[in-house]
């Protein structure tokens, strides 16, 4: 393990960033990332390698308007400093909301304790262009039932095995995750989603948004989440809601974690 020496900082990065020109959150060579531009820009301003900590992975296509980051840095340039030398040099679809400091055991993805995504799904015969959303919204233009959505959405809340919500070939220690609420609401032409929980799945939220829909267009009624649930088959679910509806919205941590100089115990990756 690294040694932390004295001079050194821990800093935390609030993001936000358009997903629709990115190939997901992840460095991978030959592709253009979210990470791998932020960590190139950041090794301009701080001058030294880097290595930083998202607190969890966004997909291609998927947005982001409160992703949170760590770094670690020995340079001494004050947040306020930093947040305009950094921002200064990102392309536009890409921001840094706010830098601050943060105590050396903080840990973007360890010490998150639930994060919010947000679907947008533009149910109208108009096309979302007409809102300014087709980058944004998925079109769905078949009437949808926000009432019977609702109902299947409650049946999503709570502490339970979410394979038939994951991808296919999503493979984890356990699939057991835990929502802490599942919100439908239509706001004119649009209707969102919102989902919180302590963890996801590999394009959980997608595919219960997905499931969400079918119950919504009446092709189910809401209590069949309940056989798709027990039946663990992702075959059993609605299909995968497209990327560009899905945006990050927040993430929330401990308020002792956040506090510069503080230090607390990590808890298990979720």
């Amino acid at each position: 393990m690294r040694t932390i020496h004295s001079m050194d900082r821990n800093l935390r990065l609030l993001l936000c960033y358009d997903g629709t020109d990115f190939h997901g959150w992840q460095v991978q060579p030959g592709f253009r990332t979210v990470q791998g531009v932020l960590e190139e820009r950041l090794r301009r301003v701080l001058c030294h390698e880097v290595s930083i900590t998202a607190s969890g992975r966004t997909d291609a296509g998927v947005h982001a308007v409160g992703q949170v980051v760590g770094v670690r840095t020995t340079s001494t340039i004050p947040c306020d400093r930093l947040r305009h030398a950094i921002g200064s040099r990102l392309p536009e679809d890409l921001d840094v909301r706010a830098v601050s400091e943060v105590g050396s055991d903080f840990h973007a993805t360890r010490m998150a304790t639930s994060k919010l995504y947000r679907y947008r799904v533009f149910n109208s015969q108009a096309r979302p262009v007409t809102r300014a959303a087709q980058r944004y919204a998925y079109h769905f233009w078949e009437p949808l039932d926000v009432d019977r959505m609702r109902a299947a959405a409650e049946r999503f809340v709570g502490e339970m095995d979410f394979t038939s919500m994951a991808a296919s070939r999503c493979v984890r220690r356990t699939m057991v995750r835990r929502v802490l609420r599942c919100d439908v609401d239509r706001h004119l032409d649009e209707v969102h989603v919102d989902v919180e929980g302590t963890g996801f799945l590999y394009n959980q939220v997608r595919n219960m948004v997905g499931t969400l829909i079918q119950v919504g267009r009446g092709k189910w009624e809401p209590p069949f989440v309940d056989k798709i649930l027990s039946g663990r088959d992702r075959g059993l679910a609605g299909p995968t809601a497209p990327a560009h509806g899905l945006c990050l919205q927040w993430v929330r941590y401990p308020a002792e974690v956040l506090r510069c100089g503080t230090s607390a115990v990590e808890t298990e990756t979720l």
